[in-house]
């Protein structure tokens, strides 16, 4: 496998050109992640969310992009997690899309904020509703003795609402959303024999996005 991933070698090959981006590096997100959902359908939200807790220990998990524009990229979570809790101690993360039959990735990273309880009731009253229940039975990163433990879990959670397994389940108290606003976003496209283009943008403090050249 080459470093640019499994891209065919005409995809791989295209050039990442200052002249051709976008000033804003949202919009020039938007035009790669409409073309990477076109080849990899719901793949393409797929990325690595990097934390770090009070101990400064790299931890580093895939969740799924649930959205971004112009405030950052949202994701949503149990709080009471192991990234929930880096969180609240080092409110910073990183992240990095990977879309291979591109032969691009993109990595951000900035400062993390709690998303209103608003918005992560809106997103969770459009999970399916046996997602809810998992949300709702697990104690997420913590252990638990064996599987069967964890399928009684979700069963207590059946009874406790005194509803069926199909019914819509309110939010828990421990779930919610993040939004990493990004302070560096770069996007990486693979180019032959390792001279890959790397395009930087940096927010500068009055708000402007500078743009610079990465050597690969």
């Amino acid at each position: 496998m080459s470093a640019g991933g499994l891209a065919s070698p005409d995809r791989r090959a295209l050039p990442l050109l200052e002249a051709d981006v976008a000033a804003d590096p949202i919009v020039q997100f938007a035009r790669w992640y409409d073309e990477a959902h076109a080849v990899h359908g719901d793949d393409a939200d797929a990325m690595v969310l990097a934390t770090a807790g009070s101990d400064s220990a790299p931890s580093a998990r895939v969740v799924l992009l649930r959205g971004v524009d112009r405030d950052g990229f949202r994701f949503y979570s149990n709080v009471e997690s192991r990234k929930g809790r880096d969180l609240d101690d080092n409110p910073r993360a990183a992240l990095v899309l990977h879309w291979p039959g591109l032969g691009r990735q993109v990595r951000v990273s900035g400062t993390v904020q709690r998303l209103p309880d608003t918005e992560a009731n809106a997103y969770w009253r459009n999970r399916p509703p046996a997602s809810q229940l998992s949300a709702w039975a697990s104690h997420q990163s913590e252990p638990i003795r064996d599987r069967d433990a964890l399928e009684r879990a979700v069963a207590d959670v059946v009874a406790r609402f005194d509803r069926d397994a199909e019914a819509e389940l309110p939010l828990p108290p421990f779930w919610g959303g993040y939004l990493v606003v990004p302070s560096e976003i770069e996007f990486w496209q693979h180019r032959d024999d390792r001279l890959h283009d790397r395009l930087r943008y940096t927010r500068q403090p009055a708000g402007a996005w500078l743009l610079d050249r990465l050597q690969p």
